[in-house]
Order: C-alpha cells, then structure tokens, then sequence
C-alpha cells in the first residue's frame, strides 16, 4: 500500500485538501443544517491521508497536524452519532 501512495503521493495529498475544502465549504454554505456527520467522516478520511502521506514523507510537522485532526474527527463522529455528549 505504500508503494501505491508513494507513487500517487501528489495525486492523494491534493484529494486530501479537496476533500478539507470540501467538507469546510458544506458547512460554510449550510450552517447549523450541515450533515455534521458526512462532514467528520470526510474530514478523518482526508486527514488519514494527509497524515500517511506525511508519514512516508517524513514530514513531522503535518504529520503531527493531520495526526491531530484524526483524533478531533474521531471526537466530531462520536459527536455528531450521538454516541456522546
């Protein structure tokens, strides 16, 4: 698997910010009305990603950012499916 991200790196890091953009840009447009949990579960996708993406690059910096919005989409799904508070 990451010899097939290595050779569409550019390809996948650019899918992953389409899909941030696109997930932020649902819940500029709709607001309150956002589907929160389609937005959290796009949102983690992208940045597991991003992250492994980052990971293979040995960048530490987005490494730890996207890592990071791992665990906060993690808390957004749980969230969002009303598994908790």
């Amino acid at each position: 698997m990451n010899a097939f991200i290595l050779k569409h790196l550019k390809t996948l890091e650019m899918l992953g910010v389409l899909m941030r953009i696109a997930s932020f840009t649902v819940v500029s447009w709709l607001g309150p009305a956002s589907p929160f949990l389609w937005v959290w579960l796009v949102n983690t996708v992208d940045a597991v990603l991003l992250a492994w993406c980052a990971v293979l690059k040995a960048d530490k910096a987005y490494t730890l950012l996207n890592a990071f919005w791992v665990l906060v989409g993690v808390v957004g799904i749980a969230r969002a499916a009303g598994w908790v508070a």
